[in-house]
């Protein structure tokens, strides 16, 4: 019976490793990514509640790499405290969530800096609604750079994050839903180039070849869609925003276009600033933004083009070029205005994302520990491919995991049984003289 059970053991780990195998193959299926819903906004579901504080002595600690969650008033101001040391950078994002239908105005927005306890301000970042004023995700970063020959915010100690939100009085005033993420980034071992070359390839590169594939967005940065370099289709509904990420390493640029197509209804209303097209940082800090109008015909907008990503880009005193300052998953994301609704009905109107990541990727600073977040994997690349999501392809590293192990047991316990099979024969051997009858000694004991 112990030698059957032996056999079954082994069986079944082999079993358990193979069913792990399918679901990480199927976990990685092209176009398996999650489809954005009626929510307008995904949080991340590891998000940890924290209550912001009026004053910054009375701020909560944010710990590096979590995520948090909160929520700010109409003309609200929040604290929030961060320890950092003399060596690293450091980074705090804020997703600003609006309830959807809401009203905001040109200017509405929030402002994220970060200040030290003698009130000098390291860094700032404000994003407003602009133009296109209707509710959806907007998001803005504040971070501690640590420079050589600055002393401003370069010394270990509690930090400040002041979240503030501008809103005009017309403006809806719902409390606004705040996702934060604080993120460190280590301090270089060599300090290199420090002036941005000044000439940079510019123009922008054909569409990328091989037609358009099916790729839905996802409904957040925490579960944005993977693409790489290609032509993806999704369907986007009138009020929605879908998010998407690119890994993009050091050296490399991204160019990204979106196209909305004619509307079957044969309905030419002029829908002003009708789709806006955001690209955030692997900090999710904001880098820029376009907008295009519609009148029932297909129309196309293209993000300006930007320098590669280098490490010497925060030295710049130019904003989009200073957000360029790391490699990592570069995000997209899509918003249609809920306007289109009432002039060409809530059905989803097709959205097509022409994505080229040019240049061939260079090594990166000598960071004094993990790039952590700031870099590009293998494992990054292979997501982009197959269209996972975050939480999907951190699945997939998972079950990867599962299977090698069961495999790995499976075949130890089939070598085991073999060399125990192996050994029972050897004693019986021993144990059976050349003539006569078969003695039997004491039973063994396993």
């Amino acid at each position: 019976m112990k030698r059957q059970h032996g056999r079954m053991r082994a069986a079944g780990s082999l079993v358990a490793a193979a069913g792990a195998a399918a679901v990480f193959t199927a976990a990685v299926l092209p176009g398996a990514a999650w489809a954005a819903g009626d929510d307008p906004y995904a949080f991340d579901g590891g998000a940890t509640q924290v209550k912001g504080a009026a004053s910054s002595l009375d701020a909560q600690q944010l710990k590096a790499g979590q995520s948090y969650r909160d929520s700010i008033k109409k003309d609200g101001k929040l604290y929030y405290r961060v320890d950092l040391d003399a060596k690293q950078n450091a980074y705090v994002s804020v997703v600003a969530v609006p309830k959807a239908g809401g009203k905001v105005e040109y200017g509405d927005g929030i402002k994220v800096s970060l200040q030290d306890g003698s009130n000098a301000q390291c860094g700032y970042q404000d994003t407003a609604f602009g133009s296109a004023g209707f509710t959806r995700p907007i998001t803005a970063y504040a971070h501690r750079t640590i420079e050589a020959d600055s002393s401003t915010c370069q010394q270990a100690g509690a930090y400040y994050v002041l979240v503030e939100r501008t809103s005009k009085a017309v403006s809806t005033p719902d409390d606004w839903e705040l996702e934060i993420r604080y993120l460190t980034e280590p301090g270089v071992k060599q300090t290199g180039p420090t002036e941005l070359p000044e000439n940079w390839p510019s123009s922008s590169p054909p569409p990328p070849a091989g037609g358009p594939q099916k790729r839905q967005g996802g409904a957040g940065f925490h579960d944005a869609t993977s693409l790489k370099q290609g032509e993806w289709r999704a369907d986007i509904k009138p009020g929605q925003t879908l998010f998407y990420r690119v890994p993009v390493d050091w050296g490399q640029q991204l160019f990204a276009t979106a196209e909305i197509g004619s509307s079957p209804s044969g309905a030419t209303t002029y829908v002003s600033n009708a789709l806006v097209l955001s690209l955030d940082n692997p900090a999710r800090g904001h880098v820029d933004e376009d907008t295009l109008s519609y009148d029932g015909k297909q129309a196309t907008l293209a993000l300006d083009p930007h320098r590669p990503v280098a490490f010497e880009n925060r030295y710049s005193s130019n904003s989009y070029t200073n957000a360029l300052r790391f490699a990592g998953w570069y995000y997209l994301s899509a918003t249609l205005s809920p306007e289109v609704a009432k002039e060409y009905g809530d059905k989803p109107v097709p959205l097509t994302l022409r994505v080229n990541v040019i240049g061939t990727p260079k090594a990166g600073p000598a960071y004094d520990g993990d790039a952590g977040a700031f870099k590009v994997t293998d494992d990054d690349r292979d997501a982009a491919a197959s269209g996972a999501s975050g939480p999907q392809a951190q699945k997939s590293d998972s079950m990867a995991l599962v299977a090698a192990a069961g495999i790995g047991a499976g075949t130890v316990l089939i070598v085991g049984l073999g060399l125990w099979t192996l050994a029972g024969r050897r004693r019986a051997a021993r144990a059976t003289p050349q003539d006569g009858p078969p003695q039997f000694g004491p039973p063994t004991t396993w």
